[in-house]
């Protein structure tokens, strides 16, 4: 309450200056981008944030489960991470270095070469990139091209890999691609598995085996019409598709597909990697081990970063094929070495498992008590809940149409709760937990119960 009562008391102070958040909000719109998404479903302006929490310029408090689209591992300003920051400013340590070594950027790379599978950490190459994580898969792209000679790169339907130039291409999201015409050429999309609504009308293990025997068949058919492949890119946790994991069996199988051709696989860990799953990265619960890994996101331990970890078999381009000026955030590279000390611990790991299926079963008693959640799923504290139209008519699996419109009302029902989720999966329908990992037992609690509150009100004014 004392925070509210000195923010309030502060806004006397500007005059003709923005003091609430519908101030700032009018203000936005005037100078920023119409290309701006997050204030369009969140429309309050930030003044502080501690953990798991943020407070508004008026005071409210907010749970914050969304924590930078899954960027903030440890929440917001975790104080090792925060001290380490600033021992870096006080004794003068150099923060922007292009790609110059330094002892920080030195006990980073060694650190996250050391969490990678035993096969692959004498065997690895690091290259640092532009701190998105699209520039990531850009660096990715081109390395794998320059490695293999070829053009063609296979990923899959409701992949997310950034909105760059080459990485929208590889993105299966339509809506951003309408408008943009000669994305790069010869990227061909396969099916990924989805039981909700398998692309073969299937479902379960009859449409896993569906998507690799369709992968396996294309990819080895000398009439498929498509070239073997520079690359084949996929994420293990589809996130912005609507939090869909590949099953073990459909990885194992697009790893020793792609090892019989000679295809690099890259995947795409940024946002399901470096702990979010319950393992450090997701693809180890399949046991494979990748050609190319990309992280950025939390690896970065708040501050911008991207890397490419890949096996030096394909390090063939030339000095300078990638650059970028603010590839060298030394910041970041102290801050991820914090995150990664301790989300790799097996003790923490562990209670991101814990918490993700304490997160999943209340989600899925819920949907037995409502009639708008078609399906639950997740991996660790990677959850999604997918909202359903109850009145539409079932397709062949009996999976009901997915309503983008029940779940915005969900989001925002919850943001007025003081709850901020985002949504994503086909047609918006899929509401997304990227909450902090060591969120606390009683926060995952109260969002739970904000969130029970606002499906079952929402349910109750669908069935009106």
């Amino acid at each position: 309450m004392a925070l509210k009562t000195d923010l309030m008391e502060n806004r006397t102070d500007f005059s003709g200056k923005p003091v609430t958040n519908a101030d700032y909000m009018i203000r936005q719109e005037t100078t920023e981008s119409n290309a701006r998404s997050y204030p369009r479903k969140f429309p309050f302006a930030i003044a502080k944030a501690k953990g798991s929490w943020v407070t508004d310029v008026e005071g409210n408090r907010y749970l914050d489960f969304l924590c930078g689209a899954g960027t903030l591992a440890l929440g917001h300003n975790d104080p090792e991470i925060n001290q380490a920051m600033i021992e870096m400013i006080s004794n003068d340590a150099p923060l922007h270095t292009l790609d110059l070594t330094t002892p920080v950027k030195d006990a980073f790379v060694h650190k996250l070469i050391s969490l990678l599978p035993v096969e692959l950490q004498n065997n690895v190459k690091i290259q640092f990139c532009s701190p998105s994580g699209t520039d990531a898969v850009d660096a990715a792209i081109k390395l794998c091209k320059t490695a293999t000679g070829r053009s063609s790169v296979v990923a899959f339907s409701g992949g997310y890999h950034g909105m760059g130039h080459g990485a929208m291409s590889l993105t299966g999201n339509l809506s951003a691609k309408q408008k943009v015409h000669a994305l790069m050429p010869e990227s061909h999309f396969f099916p990924y598995p989805y039981s909700y609504r398998c692309p073969f009308g299937l479902g379960g293990e009859a449409g896993i085996k569906a998507c690799c025997n369709y992968f396996e068949r294309v990819l080895k058919d000398p009439e498929s019409g498509i070239t073997r492949p520079a690359a084949v890119i996929l994420e293990t946790i589809q996130g912005e598709g609507g939090v869909i994991p590949a099953p073990v069996e459909f990885l194992q199988t697009v790893r020793r597909v792609t090892k019989e051709l000679g295809i690099p696989m890259i995947v795409d860990e940024i946002q399901c990697g470096i702990g979010r799953s319950g393992k450090f990265f997701a693809f180890e619960y399949a046991g494979i081990v990748p050609d190319v890994i990309l992280a950025s996101k939390a690896i970065g331990g708040t501050q911008p970063l991207s890397v490419v970890i890949y096996n030096k078999d394909l390090d063939k381009w030339q000095p300078g094929s990638h650059a970028g000026t603010f590839r060298g955030n030394q910041l970041a590279m102290r801050a991820g070495t914090v995150v990664m000390n301790r989300v790799a611990q097996p003790e923490f790991l562990a209670e991101v498992r814990r918490k993700g299926e304490i997160l999943r079963k209340r989600m899925y008693e819920l949907k037995e008590k409502v009639s708008i959640i078609g399906d639950i799923r997740g991996v660790g504290l990677m959850s999604g809940c997918e909202f359903v139209d109850p009145n539409g008519t079932p397709d062949a699996l009996g999976s009901l149409p997915a309503c983008g419109e029940i779940a915005a009302l969900v989001q925002k029902k919850c943001f007025e709760n003081k709850l901020v989720m985002e949504k994503g999966g086909r047609h918006g329908s899929v509401m997304r937990c990227l909450c902090a990992l060591n969120v606390s037992d009683d926060e995952l609690n109260t969002m739970l119960e904000i969130y029970e509150k606002v499906v079952i009100e929402v349910d109750r004014d669908v069935k009106k």
